[in-house]
């Protein structure tokens, strides 16, 4: 059997784009007290659907110092996995002593400098066309819409996961979980033709179905949008 062979220099490695789906705790207090009882009804609530899933905490909104040993010490408890934070220059720094770096949802990118290239006329701005799913999704996957919206032909079975930037349209049964409006998009909606969901939600804003019949859409065709800070359910005409 040969060898594998190993490049050398540049060759050895390579930089490649990804996207990772996180999940943004939004923080509107900086009492220690108060955030940790939060995050024990969010989660008590939420059941295990965001276990082991990684975890950027925005504290934008607070000019308080927060305590991240704290904070990082009881997301870890829930299984979630703290990976960075949005803040202030202070807050930035403090988070940093915990191991936590300062990100940017919006636009985090790998950035290589390069030649400045010379102008060129402006291209008219076109919309993303929606990732179109044609076979059923099954327990255990997850798909993702980076770019806009997402549009699933068919099934979304129980325990799997769908998730877009945009607008999410099931044609089929929702059994799984819907998450539309990924990076804070409030105009963003799910259309699903028959609603039987374990979650939805709309820019962060989630309902757990832990009755599904005792929702009055319950496998029917359904429209869900944010009202505020609620979700609007509407039938599907």
């Amino acid at each position: 059997m040969n060898a594998p062979t190993s490049r050398k220099g540049p060759q050895a490695l390579d930089i490649k784009s990804a996207t990772i789906y996180t999940v943004r705790l939004v923080l509107h207090s900086a009492d220690t007290t108060e955030l940790l009882e939060a995050l024990d009804l969010r989660m008590q609530g939420a059941g295990a659907f965001f276990q082991n899933e990684p975890v950027v905490i925005d504290s934008t909104a607070i000019p308080d110092p927060i305590d991240w040993e704290g904070l990082i010490t009881a997301l870890r408890h829930h299984q979630l996995h703290p990976i960075g934070m949005m803040g202030q220059a202070d807050q930035q720094i403090a988070a940093a002593q915990y191991g936590l770096p300062a990100v940017e949802l919006s636009s985090t990118k790998t950035t290589i400098d390069l030649p400045e290239p010379e102008p060129e006329p402006a291209e008219p701005i076109t919309q993303a066309a929606p990732m179109i799913v044609r076979q059923p999704l099954r327990s255990g996957q997850r798909l993702y819409a980076p770019d806009g919206d997402l549009i699933i032909a068919g099934m979304v079975g129980q325990g799997a996961e769908i998730i877009a930037t945009g607008n999410i349209y099931v044609h089929g049964p929702l059994r799984g979980k819907a998450i539309a409006g990924a990076n804070g998009d409030t105009n963003a909606f799910i259309v699903a033709a028959e609603f039987d969901p374990e979650l939805i939600a709309i820019a962060g804003v989630y309902s757990v179905i832990e009755d599904p019949s005792a929702n009055p859409y319950h496998k029917q065709g359904v429209v869900i949008q944010l009202e505020g800070e609620s979700l609007k359910f509407e039938p599907l005409s």
